[in-house]
């Protein structure tokens, strides 16, 4: 309620306020009402924002709810003002030092934070909560006390009703000091973000890590640069059980082995000495096989397979012009096939020319065979369009040529 009165009266024709009713307490509509009449007062624009607060952890799931309200209600060009204070920064270092949290997390809050579909500034950082406190009491202005604040359930209340006060008859000047510590952190964090930046170009990028170039790097500077990797765009670091894992059950595993790991919405596994993620639907959808079906086709069409979009053009080389607009079958691959390819002497299996091209495992499922009257005439893989030898080849015939692959 400070900070509100304090932007009116700094930028009285340029904010708006957002109340998040999280619908977990018996008063929170009440709230919001008082916040509404408040603004009302103070010619203030006011939005009030119901969210539902998914099952797991309260406070985590509260803030992921909250967070996705202020984006849908703020727009790119708007900045996001909060109101947390130096306590709250040292119990929020203090809560994540418990968690085993790393240079990141012992960071805590900046007074300027940029995220993916959010600006925030957080003015009062600096500020004790007696400030505060003393101020709210000089100029009279209404608040409310949030009961859960002193409900020790909560590891923050519990953090701030219990050890607070224990740790500050030993440390006056801990507030003080642990703050500064998050400064220091926020620093080092930077550090740390430019080398994993410089890494992450050197070994590879957001999808894949050359394991030849990660391994010339130092333990440390390779767990920072996987847990950098694995976190992308997400709002966390993954745990360093995590990381770990990755390393000795997919780095570390057999050259044959085909281990995956799943986090968070994404795969992991290793193909040929190099690291891939995939997101789920991609790697699941190795499981499912496209089914037979009839193909008729014109010059310029443009087809969709399970490999990705083609477009019937004319080639140096090709299928016979009799073909078109007649029946052809697409059937998916089913192993032990051989393919004499256009060019070539001998037959191959196809599996070996699948190999030979690195096609990855997980994309073999899109394989799909063209073919007449039981003659093959090509197979469609997500590199492109391979013409078979058979009497229907001819000069100057047509080919699928591929636009682009399925992800």
């Amino acid at each position: 309620m400070l900070l509100l009165h304090v932007m009116s009266a700094l930028f009285p024709h340029k904010i708006r306020a957002i109340y998040i009713n999280h619908q977990l307490q018996q008063h929170s509509a009440s709230w919001g009402e008082f916040v509404r009449l408040e603004c009302e007062k103070l010619n203030l624009n006011c939005v009030v924002a119901e969210v539902d607060v998914q099952n797991g952890n309260l406070e985590n799931q509260a803030r992921i709810a909250r967070y996705q309200a202020f984006e849908q209600h703020i727009a790119p060009d708007e900045i996001l003002v909060l109101a947390h204070h130096q306590q709250d920064q040292a119990e929020t270092v203090l809560l994540h030092l418990f968690s085993g949290s790393g240079v990141d997390g012992l960071s805590a809050m900046r007074i300027h934070d940029q995220r993916t579909h959010l600006n925030i500034w957080r003015p009062l950082l600096n500020l004790s909560r007696e400030q505060i406190s003393q101020w709210v009491q000089q100029h009279h202005i209404a608040y409310i006390q949030d009961p859960t604040n002193f409900d020790t359930h909560y590891d923050r209340a519990w953090c701030r009703e219990k050890l607070w006060p224990l740790l500050q008859s030993r440390f006056p000047q801990m507030q003080q000091a642990i703050s500064r510590s998050s400064v220091l952190m926020q620093d080092a964090a930077e550090i740390l973000a430019e080398v994993a930046k410089q890494d992450l170009e050197f070994c590879g990028d957001a999808h894949q890590l050359d394991l030849n170039l990660l391994q010339q790097l130092s333990m440390p500077r390779q767990r920072q640069l996987l847990s950098n990797w694995i976190k992308g765009q997400a709002a966390y670091r993954p745990s360093l059980a995590t990381v770990e894992r990755i390393q000795s059950e997919v780095i570390a595993a057999k050259s044959d082995a085909r281990s995956a790991l799943h986090h968070a919405g994404f795969y992991y596994l290793r193909y040929q000495n190099v690291l891939y993620k995939l997101s789920k639907a991609e790697y699941l959808a190795q499981q499912q096989s496209p089914v037979p079906q009839e193909l008729s086709v014109s010059l310029d069409q443009k087809i969709k397979l399970a490999a990705g979009e083609f477009c019937i053009e004319q080639q140096a080389w090709g299928l016979s012009w009799d073909l078109l607009e007649q029946p052809l079958s697409v059937m998916p691959r089913i192993g032990g096939e051989k393919i004499h390819l256009h060019g070539r002497v001998g037959h191959w299996p196809l599996k070996k020319a699948i190999q030979a091209a690195q096609i990855f495992p997980w994309q073999r499922h899109q394989i799909q065979i063209l073919s007449k009257d039981n003659v093959m005439l090509g197979v469609f893989t997500p590199k492109g369009f391979w013409l078979a030898e058979s009497q229907y080849n001819q000069q100057h015939g047509w080919q699928p040529q591929l636009l682009f692959s399925t992800p």
